[in-house]
């Protein structure tokens, strides 16, 4: 029977990888070769500290011993609702990441207060920057900040950041590389602030708005005017047949999926939404997700729409290769442009 000893280091390196940091350390007392394996540059590209109650003291030494220029992608979690004497991420932290870590292009941040921390020491390499229930400073993201701040920033996710409000929407326009926005829960943002955000990040690729207060059809009305060159739309509750209209003036439109509970009152019929689909030329994917549309119902969809279009067999073809009826994804999985 084959043991431990038997196997490549290439095996034991992918096994090692699924555990927890503190048993990667633990496991490196094992034996020479185990510890040899543990400082791997390979198994520290991807860290998530998000597990432990991780205390500064600890943090610094992970940064000195493990991480340092072979950390790729950090997850970590603050200690925002352990009271006003438990430690914080600190600036100095940040700034060490960014000296230390030169090849850090993703960090997680959850549950921390940053309102003490200055944008400015965040890691300049970052491409994509996410806060999940995160109190940041009322300056992070004001358009008048230094325009050379994270000047690679692609993708930023907020999560449940109750400070971020309309001009902030608008301060992100400093990114000029940010290609990808997830909005969750921020329920400050406005219909016209969104609108205003919008026309000055007319640049994005890819909106997820997730949680909010918005309604779908002034979403989707914002996206049409402002992001026309969008790809990839997912829709949320309360979308009505005008709304679902405005997104066929948008000829770069790939993928678009509606996401909801029950079929509502305002909700397009299937046929609505078959007919708009089938007026975007690039339109590939059409996804039904918690409609009430799955499974033999969404069959008899399909073949009511193969009868309305049968008399052009290639928009036939297109009806029955546009739906997706397979299981619900999560909401982080969305496409480019997401509302739930």
């Amino acid at each position: 029977m084959a043991t431990f000893a038997d196997l490549p280091d290439s095996v034991l390196l992918e096994i090692f990888s699924y555990l927890p940091v503190r048993d990667r350390i633990r496991i490196s007392r094992v034996c020479h070769h185990w510890k040899k394996l543990v400082d791997d540059r390979w198994l520290w590209r991807h860290v998530d500290l998000t597990l432990y109650t991780m205390r500064p003291k600890v943090m610094w030494h992970l940064l000195r011993r493990y991480m340092a220029s072979r950390l790729h992608s950090l997850r970590m979690g603050g200690y925002l609702f352990s009271g006003s004497q438990a430690p914080q991420l600190s600036p100095a932290l940040m700034r060490a990441l960014g000296q230390k870590c030169p090849n850090l292009k993703r960090l997680c941040l959850h549950v921390a207060n940053l309102s003490m921390v200055p944008i400015t020491s965040l890691p300049c390499t970052l491409r994509t920057l996410e806060l999940h229930s995160c109190e940041i400073s009322m300056a992070w993201l004001h358009k008048e900040q230094d325009p050379t701040v994270l000047p690679l920033l692609e993708c930023i996710v907020l999560d449940r950041v109750p400070a971020f409000r309309d001009e902030h929407l608008q301060g992100l326009t400093r990114f000029r590389a940010l290609r990808s926005l997830v909005l969750g829960g921020t329920y400050r943002v406005t219909e016209t602030g969104l609108d205003m955000g919008l026309q000055e990040l007319n640049y994005l690729q890819r909106l997820e708005v997730l949680g909010c207060t918005l309604s779908a059809d002034s979403t989707l009305l914002a996206i049409s005017r402002h992001l026309r060159d969008a790809e990839d739309p997912a829709d949320r509750l309360g979308l009505s047949a005008p709304g679902l209209s405005v997104l066929e003036g948008m000829p770069a439109l790939e993928s678009l999926c509606l996401l909801g509970p029950l079929v509502t009152p305002e909700m397009p019929s299937p046929q609505e939404i078959l007919a708009s689909c089938l007026t975007m030329p690039k339109l590939r994917v059409l996804e039904l997700q918690g409609l009430g549309w799955e499974g033999q119902e969404a069959e008899r969809i399909l073949s009511k729409a193969t009868a309305l279009y049968g008399h052009c067999q290639g928009l036939a073809q297109r009806v029955h290769g546009l739906v997706d009826v397979t299981a619900p994804r999560t909401p982080t999985q969305g496409s480019p442009l997401s509302f739930h």
